[in-house]
């Protein structure tokens, strides 16, 4: 009998062990984290300089030109890139336009409330479209049909799957990915004059094309980011929500694909050191480099299942 409860008693031993953890985290969230810190760990065992493994599957949404779906640790992303015929601006008559629009449905988290958009949707868009603008990865010009004519819009939507920390880093990633598998389609020029979309090889045939072939976009220098968390002496990268429920300093790093620095964010906390700022800077060129490489190995597995 002795053998057969032995078992059970270490078991509900554990049970208690556990509780108490859980409890003590969820009552003194700072002190738990500062205890994690102290031995240069944090609370879901990663180094303090590890990011989260991280998944890009291209062509996720087969009606969009271009997706992406990518997953952070437990942050999940799915990027779309519709293209739609328009006539360009007088000032930029041979190039095309990009909107972008980050969306977060209740779904993604218990903090979106249904009706009420989150206020860090509309802040994300708007970063997401001066680093994607200012990085250089996009050349407009190649959005351009017929110039003074028609042109490509782009619409990029993000859309939050489930939210845990590191948002706008997903979220870049995701429309990096997004972009790398668009596919500009074929258009042809009706008797009205109107530029439409072709479709299929009849299409091809039965009508004069502007552009004789699918193609991708030439991406150039092509942006990657970092949000560290900083709380006293330590740099924790890629922070979970968790962690940036407690941490009040983040900088968010932008390096393109030669390491150079297309922008630093830093959002709230206090003044923060030159020292401290450098090093989250190393921290994303190295981050940068893993990046390129999951986002290389997304485009070979892609590319292997269509010739399957």
């Amino acid at each position: 009998m002795a053998e057969k409860t032995e078992p059970a008693a270490a078991a509900a031993s554990r049970l208690a062990g556990e509780m108490e953890v859980e409890a003590y985290r969820r009552l003194f969230p700072l002190a738990f984290l500062e205890r994690h810190l102290g031995e240069s760990v944090r609370p879901d065992a990663r180094r303090l300089s590890e990011a989260r493994p991280t998944t890009v599957a291209l062509g996720a949404v087969s009606s969009a030109h271009g997706s992406a779906l990518v997953r952070l640790g437990d942050t999940a992303m799915l990027a779309s890139v519709k293209l739609e015929v328009m006539s360009p601006p007088a000032e930029s008559s041979d190039e095309g336009s990009v909107a972008v629009e980050f969306h977060m449905p209740p779904i993604c988290s218990p903090l979106v409330r249904p009706g009420r958009p989150a206020d860090v949707a509309p802040v994300i868009s708007k970063a997401l479209e001066d680093v994607l603008m200012s990085s250089g990865m996009l050349n407009l010009k190649e959005l351009c049909l017929i110039s003074g004519k028609a042109s490509w819009l782009a619409y990029l939507d993000i859309y939050c799957l489930n939210a845990d920390g590191s948002l706008f880093d997903a979220a870049l990633i995701s429309a990096v990915a997004a972009f790398t598998h668009l596919e500009i389609p074929l258009v042809s020029v009706g008797d009205d004059g109107r530029v439409f979309t072709v479709g299929g090889n009849e299409g091809k045939t039965k009508f004069e094309l502007v552009n004789r072939e699918k193609r991708k976009l030439t991406l150039g220098d092509i942006p990657f980011s970092l949000t560290c968390a900083l709380h006293k002496d330590s740099i924790l990268a890629d922070p979970t929500s968790e962690e940036e429920s407690i941490i009040e300093t983040y900088v968010t790093v932008v390096v393109d694909s030669s390491d150079r620095i297309v922008s630093i964010q830093k959002l709230g906390g206090t003044v923060t050191s030159m020292t401290a700022v450098k090093e989250c800077i190393s921290l994303a060129k190295e981050r940068r480099r893993k990046l390129r490489e999951i986002l290389i190995d997304s485009v070979e597995v892609m590319e292997v299942d269509q010739t399957e």
